[in-house]
């Protein structure tokens, strides 16, 4: 029964964020190479904001954004209570431990069990939030690893757009602009790609979306 009611809010949260973010960013799902699909998927993206992925999972629609979950920094989300509950009981984070001296888990493993459990997964390669004037940081290897394991997944490049001018570092409310999110054409390891290949690649798939001068890619 508890389990139900934690659905159900989780549910209802869910949509009331959808709303809200479409309601204060305008924003709307480009689909550039590929369509909304019921394929199990790995939506990666860049990343300027902590609503970053609150604004992807509002372009998909009710059944493909019941089953995606963001995978975020534990070190963030486990800094308070109010953080802490948020992430792990409305949002239904997959939390990962980023320090790697300090953790008690995996982050490849906690991944892996999110999609083995039917969930569709919204990674930042870049490992962290972009602060700087560069359009895209280096990819961490996480991309690469969970290619590798899990070569059934389709791997989706997201651009998101104006999500860090609608929520700049610190702010506590957003800022009303237009924001789009540009989805581009499935990213696969190909036979005999190493690590270094595929991570560039999979970093030019997300460039090559990146609108330009307002124009859509």
């Amino acid at each position: 029964m508890r389990e139900l009611i934690r659905h159900q809010v989780q549910s209802i949260f869910g949509s009331f964020l959808a709303i809200l973010s479409r309601g204060i960013t305008g924003v709307r799902p480009i689909w550039s190479g590929t369509g909304p699909s019921r394929n199990q998927r790995i939506y990666f993206a860049n990343h300027t904001s902590h609503g970053d992925f609150i604004l992807l999972s509002s372009c998909l629609d009710q059944e493909e954004r019941a089953r995606t979950r963001a995978v975020a920094g534990a070190d963030y989300w486990r800094g308070n209570r109010v953080r802490q509950f948020m992430a792990e009981v409305l949002l239904r984070t997959v939390l990962v431990e980023r320090n790697w001296v300090e953790r008690t888990q995996d982050p490849m493993e906690v991944m892996l069990k999110a999609l083995a459990d039917g969930h569709s997964l919204i990674i930042f390669p870049e490992g962290t939030r972009n602060m700087t004037d560069e359009a895209l940081l280096r990819f961490r290897s996480g991309i690469y690893n969970l290619a590798l394991a899990r070569p059934d997944v389709e791997l989706v490049p997201c651009w998101i757009e104006n999500m860090s001018r609608v929520l700049p570092k610190g702010a506590m409310l957003p800022v009303p602009l237009l924001c789009r999110v540009v989805f581009g054409a499935p990213v696969q390891l190909r036979e005999g790609e190493d690590r270094k290949e595929f991570l560039a690649r999979a970093r030019q798939s997300l460039l090559d979306i990146q609108p330009r001068n307002g124009k859509q890619p």
